[in-house]
């Protein structure tokens, strides 16, 4: 199979690790992509940025950044990096300058699901184990919703409230996917930050864990993302005279 010309990094958001990611890459890699899953702590967002550009560096091509969740504000800054060619959002949240997931968070819209996120503790952020099926995965199979609770990454407060500097989505193509069955961004919130952030929107049924339930409406974005920029750095043909 020929090789893509360009690499997918898959970044994920909190409370989960980059194995979620394993449907979209096992797409991608069979069409002839080169993809790098990240596996970041989320203690910091500076932490997680860091881990994403040493990702990016070892790409053997121009790189589609992808985030879910609060991924998308660990790309938002990651993605300043020129070996990045254009960014995905994956019900995410496209963070402008100086915004966090917290502040982001701060006024949902009314009658906006309340995410069943529990207090604090030792700057840990968890979701409540007995609703975090249908809270994050409502659309997934029973028994992967409830591995997914049991076995939650803690979410540090730093990576929650870590401010994007620059907003690569301002000089990088952009690409959303909307999961229109949401119950921890709502759906009305991604739609306000892709158009914002300019960005070219899908949208797709799916749960906050549309990357896994639904992993062919997520990879047919990114390859999308991927052959519009292909054809964009492509040589264009010399006029005949």
């Amino acid at each position: 199979m020929t090789e893509k010309p360009a690499s997918v990094v898959l970044v994920h958001g909190g409370f989960v690790d980059g194995s979620g990611w394993q449907g979209v890459h096992d797409i991608l890699t069979q069409d002839g992509y080169e993809v790098i899953v990240t596996q970041h702590p989320t203690v910091t967002l500076s932490d997680d940025v860091a881990y994403t550009k040493r990702a990016i560096a070892a790409a053997k091509n121009p790189v589609v950044l992808v985030g879910h969740s609060y991924g998308g504000v660990v790309i938002t800054e990651a993605g300043n990096d020129p070996k990045v060619s254009s960014l995905v959002y994956i019900a995410a949240f496209a963070a402008d300058a100086g915004e966090s997931v917290q502040t982001l968070i701060a006024n949902p819209p009314p009658g906006a699901a309340v995410p069943p996120i529990l207090p604090p503790k030792d700057g840990f952020l968890f979701l409540d184990r007995d609703k975090f099926a249908a809270a994050f995965a409502g659309d997934v199979d029973p028994r992967l919703a409830n591995f997914m609770a049991d076995s939650q990454v803690p979410w540090g407060l730093e990576s929650a409230g870590g401010t994007v500097t620059t907003a690569a989505w301002k000089s990088k193509p952009s690409y959303y996917l909307v999961a229109t069955d949401d119950h921890m961004i709502p759906p009305p919130a991604q739609r306000q930050m892709a158009e914002r952030a300019g960005a070219q929107v899908t949208e797709s049924p799916g749960s906050h864990s549309v990357f896994v339930s639904h992993p062919d409406k997520v990879a047919e974005v990114i390859k999308q993302a991927a052959s519009s920029e292909a054809a964009m750095s492509a040589p264009q043909a010399e006029p005949v005279a």
